[in-house]
């Protein structure tokens, strides 16, 4: 112990008194934080929200959302969408930001705090986490594959290729110059999954780049990941800002914009739209990936999160209307251009059979010799049909929308190097953004385990972006892009669901929502009401739990298909996964489920040792003489009420370990204050400190041993 400091009384004799205090409960001041004292913090409030925004605002604003709103009823797909934003991933939100910035902990130290047998949680999400991770860097990859061929002029999907005859090759000719760039130039595509042909050196090293570019921003955490995301975050908005100016301005965008954003309500009656709504609001804000919880972590526990929450939610609702509107102006675009031409082809047909007088007739003209032919005519004369509805209705998602359609509208740009120079570099910082964001909640849960505590998280990192990098090798082959698809289709999606579940089940039943309600108003000062109680305890979960069985059932239903190419009709055709395949997905999907029961079954039968850091008290020393007879005893009350005391560390409460569940283990249980005074014994004011056995404090082997409470002048 310390020197004890005296100081002269009025009798003569000097006196100290150590008193033994317990935390306040419901109080942040009075509170051990369960974390680590000297975790890594934000520089500044900006940092932390660029990088929230950054992780959140990703690929799927860009090339999901529009589609959905084109397929699901138009601009009245934003009612469900809202929605769901209000009633989902709000509140959602608020869990996985208020427990990291409470405990201080990564996804692996927050349930095992509040539960040990809750600790399967941050295993499921860790283990998500690297299977999304693993695909997620590989669509960085062909970003940067396109952004390095976007400085060529003409851009090389401008045209295609041809043989030694000077003839265009079939295959591009069968498709779309677009179309030839990505499959067979860019992935070189194989016809299935069970011919995969061998790896493809520009993809393996594109692939080494991405890796190596998010080590280096990752290697130490938020402070060197923290500097990247001013450039991450905000480029997007810029480059999104430019792309409006000039797309609003184009021929064709008022038609786009018209086509995406009228609204078609009676789509509201189908219940798969309000489904995609659903969906589309839980991974635009990268729930259950334990990003949010590593992020809250790094925040003082006085930081204002309900307002960061609302913040970042209309800020990404807005992104993915704004990005939308972009999109579909230029895709209108697009659309127009590709009118024309039909036009201008079905004209030089028409005047070739002298149904037209001249090719510079008027549309009136035109359209009044088209009304006049029949179905029949049209095909005998190899006709188009032109319209500019069915050109907008095949707008795609994904990477078909990113590196298919979209690079031919770019191509009808002038200047269009420049333009493919700054969409690739957008989407490129869009995925770094979300990269570096996943990769660090997977990195924030190892370091909660102890082991890997001692080594640097410089090495840490490099062995997972080496481990990640290998094997992504299986998206090098002719068969990568159909690899994506699976994962993405099985890795990502029930594993997430499940865990977002259990996690609001977690804080909500198990830690109690009233004491998370309490933890908020501390840190915050606002108090959640009946909004935020009404969608944490009910709404919420039976949001998640529609997810989670419409996703079961459809992919059951659905027999699961993976769009091939196939290079002699230059077309994409659906196959079904081999069984094999199948089998993996299987595998991936128990990867990510089966830790949470595996724990709990495990700790719940005591297979598994629990140690966990008990925050219980302190022992302070106080210079004057007065009794701590009414403190301990105040402390004997509640260590008395602790049999039926939920309360976590994060309130001061006792934590449930083993010992607790077990006689036999009573000797392991963390030792308390009611423990230290129970060992203690009458000491003589005369006796000298060394034969008091120096400051030693035995742990009891009872609960109930009787003890003597006094004061002593030494």
């Amino acid at each position: 112990m310390a020197p004890l400091n005296t100081r002269a009384r009025g009798d003569g004799t000097h006196g100290v008194t150590i008193v033994l205090t317990a935390p306040q409960r419901n109080s942040v001041q009075s509170v051990d934080i369960p974390g680590e004292p000297d975790r890594a913090a934000w520089s500044g409030k900006m940092q932390f929200f660029l990088s929230i925004i950054g992780y959140s605002v990703g690929l799927g604003n860009i090339w999901r959302f529009p589609y959905l709103c084109q397929q699901n009823g138009g601009g009245a797909f934003l009612i469900p969408f809202m929605i769901m934003l209000v009633l989902e991933g709000i509140p959602l939100f608020l869990i996985e930001l208020g427990m990291g910035q409470r405990m201080r902990l990564g996804a692996l130290g927050v349930w095992n705090t509040i539960h040990p047998w809750l600790g399967g949680i941050g295993i499921s999400s860790c283990i998500v986490t690297l299977f999304v991770a693993l695909y997620y860097n590989v669509i960085i990859t062909w970003v940067f594959y396109y952004l390095f061929n976007s400085f060529r002029y003409p851009l090389p999907w401008s045209t295609c290729p041809t043989n030694g005859t000077g003839f265009e090759l079939e295959e591009c000719a069968k498709s779309s110059e677009t179309t030839y760039f990505w499959y067979r130039t860019t992935l070189d595509a194989a016809p299935s999954m069970d011919e995969p042909g061998g790896l493809k050196w520009w993809i393996v090293l594109c692939l080494l780049l991405s890796w190596t570019i998010v080590f280096f921003i990752v290697m130490k955490g938020i402070q060197s990941s923290g500097k990247v995301v001013y450039f991450t975050s905000l480029f997007p908005y810029i480059v999104l800002t430019i792309f409006f100016i000039r797309g609003i301005t184009l021929r064709g965008a008022g038609a786009g914009l018209m086509h995406m954003y009228t609204p078609k309500v009676e789509k509201l009656l189908e219940p798969t739209v309000w489904l995609d709504a659903a969906t589309q609001v839980f991974y635009s804000f990268g729930l259950a990936f334990g990003s949010l919880i590593a992020f809250g972590s790094y925040n003082t526990p006085k930081n204002n999160c309900v307002r960061d929450v609302l913040l970042v939610s209309v800020c990404n609702a807005v992104t993915a209307i704004y990005a939308s509107v972009v999109i579909f102006a230029i895709l209108g675009f697009k659309a127009t251009v590709n009118v024309d031409r039909c036009v201008a082809s079905n004209t030089d047909i028409l005047v070739k059979h002298a149904l037209l007088p001249f090719k510079n007739a008027s549309s009136e003209e035109y359209e009044a010799v088209m009304q006049k032919i029949n179905g029949t005519e049209l095909d005998a004369l190899h006709l188009s049909e032109c319209s500019l509805s069915k050109e907008l209705d095949n707008a795609a998602e994904g990477t078909g929308l990113a590196f298919i359609v979209f690079t031919q509208a770019i191509v009808e740009l002038p200047g269009a190097p420049f333009w493919a120079v700054l969409f690739f570099t957008m989407l490129l910082s869009l995925g770094l953004g979300s990269q570096i964001g996943i990769l660090e909640g997977m990195l924030c849960t190892l370091f909660d385990i102890d082991i890997i505590k001692r080594v640097k998280k410089q090495h840490v990192t490099g062995v997972v972006c080496l481990f990640c990098f290998i094997v992504g090798f299986i998206f090098c082959t002719g068969a990568g892009e159909y690899w994506l698809k699976m994962f993405d289709s099985f890795a990502g999606t029930i594993g997430l669901v499940v865990v977002a579940l259990m996690e609001m089940i977690a804080v909500i039943f198990i830690y109690g929502h009233e004491r998370f309600t309490e933890d908020i108003y501390q840190m915050t000062g606002y108090r959640p009401g009946v909004y935020w109680q009404m969608t944490w305890r009910y709404i919420g979960p039976v949001i998640m739990v529609c997810i989670l069985v419409s996703s079961i059932v459809f992919m059951v239903i659905r027999n699961p298909t993976y769009g091939a190419w196939n290079a002699e009709k230059g077309i994409v055709e659906q196959k079904d996964y081999p069984n094999w395949v199948m089998g993996i997905a299987l595998a991936m999907i128990l990867a990510g489920v089966l830790p949470m029961p595996i724990v709990f079954l495990m700790r719940s039968f005591q297979c598994l040792k629990v140690d966990l850091d008990i925050h219980q008290g302190s022992i302070r020393r106080n210079e004057t003489t007065a009794s701590t007879k009414e403190m301990i005893d105040n402390d004997d009350d509640e260590d008395e009420d602790d049999e039926n005391d939920f309360s976590g560390p994060a309130l001061g409460g006792h934590v449930k370990t083993q010992s607790d569940f077990s006689d036999e283990d009573e000797e392991d249980k963390p030792m308390t204050m009611r423990m230290m005074m129970m060992r203690s014994t009458t000491i003589n004011a005369a006796t000298p400190l060394k034969k008091m056995g120096g400051n030693h404090l035995n742990v009891p082997t009872s609960r109930k041993q009787n003890y003597k409470k006094d004061a002593y002048d030494v």
